[in-house]
């Protein structure tokens, strides 16, 4: 643990937040949550990454933490202070199995990836095929990161079987993949539909019902969308486990 970065961190947390925040994350021990917002937590990694750069490196060397806040603040940091996106890919690979948590995972934002979207989607194929042990916020961070990067003028109908591909039953994994089948279906319809379409689904029952409530939901998708989308629902299956 870096003392001063811990005492730092907890001179920025709100009380009231950190019940809130416990329930946002329930794999996280509360004892390890401070209860520090994100704006707050962003702005102290900018700042750290910009005035205490060796400190901001040296924390990044240990790929583990105490606290919630300081697992996210590393996150943060990656994004920050990587220049290039195999730099991001020897961080990323030895922070991610440490990972215990989807808030953690998901706000990790690395801008050097667009330096190099073909590198970036070789190394999202190597995270979403990770298995055993500590890899389900891999496989996770995999998924977010195609979501986030490859469904606008960087995607290709290949990338939906990725995805499709994925048979985890971590609750974690399967919202993620939910959540892109949903953007997909918003973004990417043409593509994205004939898959939702098929009988028998490709798709886990759970997954494939999910992905089409949350387009349904989203305000970007007309009335006649979101009935048809209603349409393609198919019978209940098991809940993915949590």
């Amino acid at each position: 643990m870096n003392d001063d970065i811990a005492r730092e961190l907890a001179a920025l947390a709100d009380p009231a937040y950190q019940a809130f925040q416990a329930k946002l994350v329930p794999t996280v021990d509360p004892t390890r949550i401070l209860g520090v917002r994100t704006p707050d937590l962003r702005r102290y990694a900018r700042s750290l990454a910009r005035t205490r750069p060796e400190e901001a490196r040296s924390f990044l060397a240990s790929p583990a933490h105490d606290l919630y806040e300081e697992m996210s603040l590393h996150g943060e940091l990656i994004g920050l202070m990587s220049k290039t996106p195999e730099e991001a890919f020897e961080l990323l690979d030895a922070f991610l199995p440490h990972v215990d948590n989807w808030a953690t995972c998901d706000l990790i934002r690395v801008p050097a990836f667009k330096k190099n979207l073909p590198a970036v989607l070789a190394k999202i194929r190597s995270w979403i095929s990770a298995t055993g042990p500590c890899t389900e916020y891999v496989v996770r961070f995999g998924v977010v990161q195609l979501m986030e990067l490859f469904l606008d003028d960087a995607f290709e109908p290949s990338q939906l079987d990725l995805v499709a591909a994925i048979k985890r039953d971590e609750y974690y994994i399967n919202m993620a993949r939910a959540w892109y089948f949903s953007f997909a279906l918003i973004k990417q319809p043409g593509a994205t539909l004939p898959l939702f379409q098929e009988r028998p689904p490709r798709l886990d029952t759970w997954t494939h019902n999910k992905a089409l409530q949350k387009a349904r939901e989203s305000r970007r998708i007309t009335a006649e969308q979101k009935a048809m989308l209603q349409e393609l629902k198919v019978a209940s299956g098991k809940r993915a486990k949590r």
